[in-house]
């Protein structure tokens, strides 16, 4: 399929290409004919993904074969960039992932696109036969993510969520030590997310930028007319296309919080707050308290996205036990016993390298991933989670064997969102 065709037909063709991806013989692990164990990858989404190319172009035996951006001014950035520094291979660039998909000799998709195309892109390359890197939340939706686990598990293969904190060394010590009862049993966990965000203002209806493939850019969101203040970044905090805070940093810190309880669903969900600090588009708090009941322990959330409480000097994440706390920051992890004596400090990494290094590893040689995509949207449906009990305004009682809110018709009305025709996902 050519780059410059009609957009409207392109639309149209989806689900046909769907199928056709659907049905396809998997790929070998590796490329056919190639040298030893090399990998080639996939990069999808420039922003965020040139982090992603960064990543991978580190890695040895490991090329980026295609960048993919519906921002042709991105696009043409970023095959510039892959080629100044990947001198044996020559990047390929294209507008639609699917051209990626259809490529025997690719053997990773890294996904950095925005949320609403996180799990329906996984999943068509998924079925196409491709491990995936795909950042965080992986969904935008609980439906979604529960479609995306089964897909990896229907196929066999390898998909790593970016929560990359999962692969940081004081984060994997700390969680250890935690589980082997460094601060006693484990009760409460909180964590925090505070920011500076300035208003997105009041869009406006706008011509599409010629730069933009506005409809490959909505991709299986439903229809909407483009304007002036959605494209890059403000989509986030639009029901239609995000999840808030809660989807884009929450997912960090409350993945950390569940990892260390040990929780998969939780028995009851709250979430308050709301628009304080400004008069303008977006829909998503900016101010908000999420709580996570899990029986014996519980979570908290607390998000101030426009303001940054400089004042206060708190850890990313904090759990409290019987016999002390443990606090997560940048680099590093603090033990304390009861009383606020420090006990241990674990010193670490914030980097992100050992993540897409785990990803390569699982597929070489079969190593565990450190943040499976089965486990790892777990942590998203808790994001889902609060984001449904905010907005209808309840506090939801969770089957804990399914994740679904009990008893709640207007809470299960955001389980899932309608796809535009051809769009939504199959595994």
């Amino acid at each position: 399929m050519n780059d410059n065709e009609n957009r409207r037909s392109f639309v149209q063709k989806s689900g046909t290409i769907g199928a056709i991806l659907a049905t396809s013989t998997p790929p070998a692990v590796f490329a056919q004919g190639s040298p030893g164990d090399r990998l080639t990858v996939g990069v999808v989404g420039l922003r965020r993904g040139m982090s992603h190319v960064g990543s991978w172009m580190t890695k040895k035996n490991v090329e980026v074969g295609y960048v993919c951006e519906v921002d042709e001014r991105r696009l043409g950035d970023g095959v510039k960039r892959v080629e100044s520094r990947q001198k044996k291979r020559k990047v390929k660039g294209v507008t639609d992932m699917r051209r990626i998909f259809e490529d025997r000799d690719v053997n990773i998709i890294s996904i950095a696109t925005p949320n609403f195309w996180h799990a329906p892109a996984a999943i068509m390359a998924i079925n196409a036969g491709k491990h995936v890197y795909v950042e965080k939340p992986g969904s935008h939706n609980c439906w979604e993510a529960q479609m995306l686990m089964k897909a990896a598990e229907k196929h066999k293969r390898k998909v790593q969520m970016g929560n990359q904190r999962r692969s940081m060394p004081h984060y994997r010590e700390g969680i250890a030590k935690l589980k082997d009862g460094a601060i006693g049993k484990v009760l409460y966990t909180r964590n925090w997310y505070k920011g500076a965000r300035g208003s997105i203002g009041k869009g406006k209806p706008a011509p599409v930028p010629d730069w933009l493939n506005w409809e490959l850019w909505q991709g299986p969101t439903p229809e909407r007319p483009y304007k002036d203040n959605l494209v890059h970044y403000n989509w986030h905090w639009h029901w239609h296309y995000g999840g808030g805070e809660l989807a884009n940093n929450g997912i960090h810190g409350l993945d950390v919080c569940r990892w260390g309880l040990g929780a998969k669903y939780p028995e009851r969900v709250t979430c308050s707050g709301d628009r304080y600090h400004f008069d303008d588009d977006q829909e998503s708090p900016d101010t908000a308290y999420a709580t996570y009941h899990c029986g014996e322990s519980a979570a908290t959330w607390e998000s101030s996205s426009c303001h940054p409480r400089r004042n206060e000097k708190l850890p990313f994440v904090s759990f409290y036990g019987t016999e002390g706390t443990m606090s997560f920051f940048g680099t590093e992890a603090v033990i304390s016993d009861f009383k606020g004596t420090e006990k241990e400090r674990i010193k670490g990494s914030s980097s992100q390298d050992p993540h897409f290094q785990n990803l390569a590893d699982a597929i070489r040689d079969n190593k565990p991933l450190n943040a499976d995509i089965r486990d790892a949207q777990v942590s998203s449906i808790w994001c889902h989670l609060g984001n449904i009990a905010y907005r209808t305004r309840s506090v939801l009682d969770i089957d804990t064997k399914t994740g679904k809110p009990q008893n709640n018709p207007e809470a299960m009305k955001l389980w899932k969102r309608d796809y535009r025709p051809g769009w939504e996902p199959t595994t």
